[in-house]
């Protein structure tokens, strides 16, 4: 059985810096999928691509995950514009969602036979029938966001998220969770805040903190899914919560240290 079920998108990304770019093979599903199978945990995106990524799956790192769970229809694959300041953060998303746009369906009809599911939620998916469906069954599952779309996407999970074994957020992201959602019903929350300390909380209560060992970034896209699907790795193979934070900060760390899998440019 593969243990980790992973909901979000298999996307191109164009990660745009002050000073140059890069074209990659990205998206939060296979970024947490990828970060889990390096943890010992069999691992498989929930996603839906065009025919232009197919053959790009089959390359090694990719195909190392079970990618029986992947539709491949007849659009393109989902792409992402993301512009990074100097420091490295976040600050603007341009997306084409093309194929990604079946994906709520999709994730309906695959959420069977996992241990536990992860669900990215961000655009397009819409997130609440897959919580519901989670939460109905009583399945394993936690959720994380990104910050462009926080406030829709937690407003929407909010009813289903003292279900979620772990929400994973970064600092912007637990400023919107405050401000939406009783902390102390959450069993358990992560936050990460860049190169500084990620922190984890239990029930709205301080548990823990992990220093981020300083490291050169030659690329952060997927840094936080990294720590993502290294936590869940940790935590599914039976590591405490407080150990499974240091292991994800030390992982976010070297993904920041590589450039990831690279893509030629495509026209517009």
């Amino acid at each position: 059985m593969t243990r980790l079920g992973v909901v979000g998108n298999i996307s191109r990304d164009t990660a745009g810096h002050p000073e140059h770019q890069h074209h990659l093979l990205g998206g939060a599903a296979l970024y947490v999928a990828l970060a889990a199978a390096r943890a010992a945990v069999t691992s498989a995106p929930v996603s839906v691509i065009g025919h232009d990524l197919a053959n790009e799956l089959q390359r090694p790192e990719p195909a190392r995950l079970d990618l029986s769970r992947i539709a491949t229809v007849d659009q393109p694959s989902c792409r992402f514009h993301l512009t990074y300041d100097q420091q490295g953060t976040l600050t603007s998303v341009e997306a084409s969602y093309g194929a990604a746009e079946h994906l709520t369906a999709h994730a309906l009809e695959y959420l069977n036979g996992f241990e536990h599911v992860h669900v990215c939620c961000r655009r397009p998916l819409d997130p609440a029938p897959v919580l519901a469906a989670l939460a109905g069954r009583e399945q394993d599952f936690s959720v994380d966001f990104i910050t462009a779309s926080a406030g829709r996407m937690i407003a929407a999970a909010a009813p289903f998220l003292p279900h979620a074994r772990i929400v994973f957020t970064d600092v912007s992201e637990h400023a919107t969770l405050a401000h939406l959602v009783n902390l102390e019903g959450l069993r358990t929350v992560t936050v990460t805040d860049g190169p500084r300390p990620a922190s984890l909380y239990r029930r709205g209560r301080l548990a823990a903190r992990a220093t981020v060992q300083p490291s050169p970034a030659l690329e952060v896209t997927g840094a936080g899914d990294t720590f993502t699907g290294t936590f869940l790795a940790r935590v599914l193979n039976g590591v405490p919560e407080e150990l499974a934070l240091h292991h994800a900060a030390q992982a976010a760390t070297s993904r920041v240290a590589n450039l990831g899998i690279t893509l030629h440019p495509q026209p517009p």
